[in-house]
This record gives structure tokens, sequence and C-alpha cells, in this order.
């Protein structure tokens, strides 16, 4: 057992919105991403974590008039069945956590979806 040094994962590739596996809880993934620009409007069918590292990010959600803000050192917890869409103005660094398996576009398939995530 080692510590994860999250500068150095972070470190490790400079794509945007593309989630890379840095650990595995119980049934669940600790992924880490880049987040730059707008993503998708999707929704998941379970509850998902943002924990922002670095930077600052706005989430979305139906039916709700002004985004979320989640600035560095925040967290958030995004119920099952919402639909959202996270926005990043700069380049943020975001830790995720989700059960296994989870598709990053929810129930959305474009040129966002990634279907095999990579471990580093």
């Amino acid at each position: 057992m080692k510590a994860i040094n999250l500068k150095e994962k972070f470190s490790l590739f400079d794509d945007y919105w593309s989630p890379k596996i840095i650990a595995d809880l119980n049934s669940h993934q600790v992924k880490c991403a880049k987040f730059k620009g707008e993503f998708t409007w999707h929704q998941h069918d379970v509850d998902e974590m943002f924990l922002v590292v670095q930077g600052s990010l706005k989430l979305f959600v139906e039916n709700q008039d002004k985004p979320v803000l989640i600035n560095q050192g925040e967290m958030i917890v995004i119920p099952r069945k919402m639909r959202h869409c996270p926005v990043a103005e700069n380049e943020a660094y975001v830790l995720i956590i989700e059960p296994n398996d989870v598709v990053n576009t929810g129930d959305v398939q474009n040129h966002h979806t990634i279907e095999k995530i990579p471990r580093i």
C-alpha cells in the first residue's frame, strides 16, 4: 500500500473531460479528470461526487436558475437521476468518486463518451 500523489497523477495527462482511474474503493472508483469548457447535459442512475482539487467548476442543474459554484477544496454530491452539466471557464482539476462501470456521459452517447476508462 502506498500514498497516491494527486499532483503526480494530474501531471500524467492533458486531455479534458477524459477521466482516469487512480484507485478502487469497495464497489466504487476514484477518478481524476481535467475539465475545461462545457461538458454534456446528462444524468446517471447513481450518485456521483466531485471534489475540486484546483480551479473552480460551475454545475448547471436542470430546473435550477443559477449554477452551483464549486471552488477549489470544495465538493458536491450529485444525486442519481439529477440532470446536470459541468462547466469550467478555466482549467479545473477534479476528483470523481462513483460506482464501477459508470459511463462518464451517463444517459447520453456522444464524442465525450468513454467506454473504457484508463487506469493510471
